[in-house]
C-alpha cells in the first residue's frame, strides 16, 4: 500500500486545513482495514478525506488520512433490480458518467458533482423535489470498515440500526468501503429557468413544488426578482435538446462564472458597489428552456469560490423565514454579493438527515470568498434557529452537540451506535467532537 506524500489538506473554499501524520491510499477493504487497525495500534485517529468540498472541517484528518482515490468505480450492477454497488472513492461526476453508459441514472442529485459518493451521503447532500429525498435515501446497502478492522454490511434488514445511522454518518462510525444504490432507467429532464417576482414565487410555492418534479429558486438580497428553475421528466424515449454549445458557453461560463466572478471581485474591492451590482445581476437574468440527460441538467459548473451556510427548516416555515431575511439582510453593514438558494425535499427516516421526519425547505446563503460574512451568517442562524433549523453537516454553522440534540429526535440513538462501533473514538476529529460530543463510555 503506497503512502501518499501530501499530508496537508485544504477544503475547496479554503476555510479549513489539516495536516495528517500520515496519508494512505488503500485500494480495497483489506487495505482500508489494515490502515484502521494500524492507526489504532499507534493511538491515532483515522478518517477518509473525500474531495474536500465541504465548507466545514467534517473531512479533516489529523492522524491517519485515507485517500480513497484509488478505490473507485462500479463494483457490481444488477440489471434486474437496477441496483449498483459503488466504491467509496468514486466522485458523483464519475458515477454519473458510468451510470449513463449503462443506461441508468440516479433519481435526484444536487448541483455539484465533485464530491465522492461516500462524502456526499455522509454529510447529507441533497437536491430538490418535494416528493424526493436526499442522495442517502437512494441507498439500499452499505459496507463499512469499523474501528476493530471488521468489514460489515448493513441495510434495512442487516444491522438496521447501523444502517439508519450510517447513511448520514459524518464519517464517525467507520470508513465506508462500498455503497449500493437504487438507480432507475436513464431519463431526460425538461428544464425551464426564468426570472419572476419574488412575491409571486412565494405565493405560488406550494403549487410549484407540487406540480414540478424539481423546483428551486435563487433570490438576490437587494432585488425583487428570483430566478426559478423547474426540471421535469420528459416522456420515455424523448430526445434531448440541450442548449447550443455557443449559448451554453456564453450563459454558463461567460455570464454565470466569468462576468459574475468579475462583479464579485469588484464588490470585494469596492463594497459600496455591491448593492447596484447585485441588482444588475438580478436584472440580466434571461429565460431559457432546454432538455438533456438528467445529470447534465442537475449539475451546474461553479468556478466562483464562496463560503456557504445552509439550514433545513420545516416547509411550512419558509415564508416566515424569508420575510425575516428580506427585512433584515439589507440592513447589514457588510453587503451580500451572492444570491440565496431555496430548495425542498421530502421527509425521511435517516437519524441525522436534515429532513428526518419532516418535509423540509432548504435555505442556503453564500458570500464571495474574502468578503465579510460572519454577521450575515449569525443573523441567518438566529432566524432559522427560531423555527428549529438543522444545519447541513458539510456547510458552515456554529452549533454543538447540546444544541443539535434538541433538533434531532434520534440523536441519542446515533451516539449510542457510535459508542458501540467505535468505543475509543478511532474516527473522531475536532468537528465530530463538537457536533456529536464525547464518546459515551
Amino acid at each position: 500500500m503506497a503512502v501518499a506524500p501530501r499530508r496537508t489538506w485544504q477544503n475547496w473554499a479554503g476555510t479549513e486545513t489539516a495536516t495528517a501524520v500520515e496519508v494512505r491510499t488503500p485500494r480495497g477493504p483489506e487495505e482500508i482495514a489494515a490502515a484502521v487497525t494500524d492507526a489504532g495500534a499507534r493511538g491515532l485517529p483515522v478518517r477518509a478525506r473525500g474531495s474536500g468540498h465541504s465548507f466545514t472541517a467534517v473531512g479533516a484528518a489529523h492522524g491517519v488520512a485515507l485517500d480513497l482515490s484509488g478505490w473507485t468505480g462500479i463494483a457490481a450492477a444488477d440489471a434486474g433490480t437496477g441496483e449498483v454497488t459503488v466504491r467509496a472513492g468514486t466522485t458523483l461526476a464519475a458515477l454519473n458518467t458510468e451510470l449513463d453508459r449503462r443506461g441508468r441514472a440516479m433519481a435526484n442529485l444536487g448541483d455539484i458533482d465533485a464530491q465522492t459518493i461516500s462524502g456526499a451521503i455522509s454529510t447529507g447532500t441533497h437536491g430538490t423535489g418535494a416528493r424526493l429525498g436526499g442522495i442517502a435515501t437512494q441507498i439500499s446497502a452499505m459496507e463499512l470498515v469499523l474501528a476493530d478492522g471488521s468489514l460489515v454490511r448493513c441495510s434495512a434488514t442487516e444491522r438496521p440500526e447501523l444502517f439508519a445511522a450510517a447513511r448520514v454518518g459524518l464519517g464517525a462510525l467507520g470508513v465506508i468501503s462500498t455503497v449500493t444504490l437504487r438507480t432507475e432507467p436513464a431519463f431526460v429532464l425538461l428544464a425551464e429557468e426564468r426570472p419572476e417576482p419574488l412575491d409571486r414565487v412565494l405565493a405560488e410555492l406550494d403549487r410549484n413544488c407540487a406540480e414540478n418534479d424539481h423546483f428551486e429558486f435563487y433570490w438576490f438580497p437587494y432585488g425583487a426578482k428570483a430566478l426559478t428553475k423547474r426540471n421535469n421528466r420528459a416522456p420515455e424515449g424523448a430526445i434531448p435538446a440541450p442548449l447550443g454549445r455557443v449559448r451554453r458557453f456564453f450563459e454558463y461560463e461567460v455570464l454565470e462564472n466569468g462576468a459574475f466572478g468579475a462583479m464579485c471581485r469588484i464588490g470585494r474591492t469596492v463594497p459600496n458597489l455591491v448593492r447596484p451590482l447585485n441588482r444588475i445581476s438580478a436584472s440580466v437574468l434571461s429565460p431559457r428552456s432546454y432538455s438533456d440527460v438528467s445529470h447534465r441538467v442537475f449539475v451546474t459548473s461553479r468556478r466562483v469560490r464562496f463560503v456557504e451556510s445552509e439550514y433545513a427548516i420545516p416547509r411550512e416555515s419558509l415564508g416566515v423565514v424569508l420575510a425575516e431575511l428580506r427585512a433584515r439582510v439589507p440592513a447589514l453593514a457588510d453587503p451580500v454579493m451572492f444570491p440565496v438558494e431555496v430548495r425542498v425535499a421530502a421527509r425521511d427516516d435517516i437519524w441525522l438527515s436534515t429532513a428526518h421526519d419532516r418535509d423540509s425547505a432548504y435555505i442556503a446563503i453564500h458570500q464571495y470568498r474574502g468578503m465579510p460574512y460572519r454577521a450575515y451568517f449569525d443573523l441567518f442562524e438566529s432566524v432559522v434557529g427560531a423555527v428549529g433549523g438543522r444545519p447541513h453537516w458539510g456547510k458552515m454553522h456554529t452549533l454543538d452537540a447540546e444544541a443539535l440534540r434538541a433538533r434531532y429526535p434520534r440523536f441519542a440513538d446515533f451516539t449510542r451506535i457510535r459508542s458501540e462501533v467505535d468505543p475509543e473514538g478511532r474516527f473522531r476529529n475536532p468537528y465530530c467532537d463538537r457536533v456529536l460530543g464525547e464518546i459515551a463510555a
